[in-house]
């Protein structure tokens, strides 16, 4: 190989850019970003970088001593990929020849049809869009946040520490039952309930209120919630139209095996849009966490430079934390298919416990609310028993 594209140059892209370099590949190497920025950190954005409590400097990947001798290309979007010529197309009518790729061009904020052009509406995922949302919660008011994952509570809890009014709607009857359970979930969200944010359950959103700038959240069962400011969370969609037509298999983003190969040979994928197999469940799934996109390309790359001829080692059980009401929550496994949730440590009304989740007796999946310590424990000996399965 003497030229390897990366398409995606967040962190999943410079982290397989990275293992690249660090496995000895010393050819040309390209980096396609369709945003202008440099590769930055995501998580601090609805946390610290909203509160304005870190800038943007704050939020680089790359260490100041760092030069990867690669070429990046930013601002510039990926449209194609021509399996035949090995040739990656970009919007602007530029190719770019290669002879291997990987695939990281993550995923995008689902938004609420009819919206555009509507003041005051948001999404959250780009440093750009956090900027536009920074320079609105300084200006207060009622936010109405729709949907109650983790991005949507977390950017409820930063806009409750400015003191803005705040309303979450979540159209399921209890919030991240999908990622933790119905109980851990219900659990989980009423932090909003304890520093006096609504929490609306099992009620959907039938559309906004507004002529130029929005002025209510309009609910199906009737109820109007004024708002100025409306925070769209409902998930994100892999960023792979792209490939269609290319011949890499698509589906809820690039289908590929346990060490991010693809149904193309010399092309892998890693980060959002990588609907990896997961050896752990037997099925295929994508992990929109930050430690997957940091630890997985190392796999990926690996497959790639060995042209596919290695046998795929066991990701680690997916990890994700999340910060809300100065309220560390931690969870590492798989919560789907637990028979059983036991809190082993402190109280759940406490907010600050360690519970466990098992299948058939045998642990897979932990979550902790302020017991990083104790979770730390867990997460090794989970891992660790993942390992040996």
């Amino acid at each position: 190989m003497r030229t390897v594209a990366i398409v995606g140059a967040s962190l999943a892209g410079l982290s397989a850019a990275r293992s690249l370099r660090k496995r000895g590949y010393d050819g040309r190497l390209v980096l396609v970003g369709e945003e202008s920025h440099r590769p930055y950190d995501r998580p601090p954005l609805s946390k610290e970088f909203l509160a304005g409590t870190i800038g943007e400097a704050d939020l680089a990947l790359e260490l100041d001593d760092e030069d990867l001798q690669a070429e990046w290309v930013l601002g510039a979007r990926a449209v194609g990929l021509d399996r035949t010529e090995r040739t990656i197309t970009l919007a602007d009518g530029r190719e770019i020849h290669t002879d291997a790729v990987v695939i990281a061009t993550g995923a995008a904020a689902r938004t609420l049809p009819g919206t555009e052009g509507l003041a005051g509406v948001h999404v959250l995922r780009t440093l750009d869009d956090a900027r536009r949302l920074r320079d609105q919660l300084a200006l207060g008011g009622r936010m109405v946040v729709i949907g109650g994952g983790f991005i949507g509570a977390e950017v409820a809890a930063t806009a409750y520490g400015l003191g803005l009014d705040v309303t979450v709607v979540e159209a399921a009857p209890t919030p991240l039952a999908g990622p933790l359970g119905q109980t851990m979930g219900g659990i989980v969200s009423a932090l909003h309930t304890d520093h006096g944010v609504r929490l609306l359950c099992g009620v959907g959103v039938k559309g906004l209120g507004g002529e130029r700038q929005v002025a209510c959240v309009l609910l199906e069962d009737g109820r109007t919630l004024p708002a100025d400011i409306v925070v769209v969370g409902v998930g994100a969609r892999p960023c792979v139209d792209w490939l269609a037509g290319s011949g890499v298999a698509l589906d809820n983003g690039v289908t590929c095996g346990a060490d991010g190969r693809t149904a193309l040979a010399g092309v892998v994928a890693v980060g959002d849009c990588a609907n990896w197999y997961d050896p752990h469940t037997g099925t295929h799934r994508r992990v929109e966490h930050w430690t997957g996109a940091l630890e997985r390309p190392d796999a990926a790359v690996a497959t790639l430079l060995a042209g596919g001829a290695t046998q795929p080692g066991v990701p680690r059980p997916p990890y994700f934390w999340s910060d809300q009401y100065g309220v560390k929550i931690q969870f590492v496994g798989h919560a789907a298919g637990a028979d059983e949730v036991t809190v082993e440590e402190g109280s759940t009304g406490d907010r600050s416990f360690l519970a466990v989740y098992r299948r058939a007796g045998r642990p897979v999946a932990v979550l902790g609310m302020n017991q990083p310590r104790l979770f730390t424990r867990w997460r090794k000996q989970l891992t660790s028993t993942a390992s040996v399965s």
